[in-house]
């Protein structure tokens, strides 16, 4: 019994400095689990910061890509403005032959080829979706009418269109310069 009773009594010697251990061995675990979790919430914090500026620049360049090509689509209508009114004279310079009353006896088949020639530039410009503005009979909108002078007739009307005027996609190219009635 005695051996049985030493035995015990080793066992108990033993558990506290075991406990001791096992607390010590918890505790430096507990300090790595604690420094580790904090470590965790640092590189959460940080993944989270990263992932908000990612979407704010992916935001950015969406924008910019967009600007860039609303940019562009401008830039592209203005130089096809200013091709077009490259153009305009020509069409001035077609409008005031065929006016001419001359143009009735110049030969059926020169007439012909020339009015030919002024379909095409026509068919250019329609292609573009240039309409010609102005005509006698029209109120006077000083949007897409440029008064040059005033003559006697029904007030606020065009008498006469001195030179046609030109809109594409419903902005103005060139007013078409007129004469407005007024009353006598």
């Amino acid at each position: 019994m005695s051996d049985e009773k030493h035995t015990e009594e080793e066992v108990f010697e033993d558990a506290p400095s075991e406990d001791m251990e096992i607390e010590d061995i918890e505790e430096a675990e507990g300090d790595k689990l604690k420094t580790l979790r904090d470590k965790l919430r640092t590189c959460e914090e940080e993944k989270r910061g990263h992932l908000e500026e990612l979407q704010r620049t992916k935001a950015d360049f969406l924008n910019s890509k967009r600007r860039l090509e609303e940019q562009l689509e401008r830039d592209k209508e203005r130089i096809t403005e200013k091709h077009i009114e490259t153009l305009l004279p020509l069409a001035d310079s077609f409008d005031m032959a065929m006016a001419d009353p001359s143009w009735e006896s110049c030969d059926e088949k020169w007439r012909k080829g020339i009015e030919g020639v002024f379909a095409q530039l026509q068919g250019i410009l329609k292609g573009h979706g240039v309409e010609k503005v102005g005509a006698s009979g029209e109120t006077f909108d000083p949007e897409k009418h440029e008064a040059v002078s005033n003559a006697p007739g029904e007030e606020g009307k065009v008498v006469d269109v001195l030179q046609a005027g030109y809109t594409a996609g419903g902005r103005i190219i060139r007013p078409a310069k007129v004469i407005v009635g007024v009353k006598s």
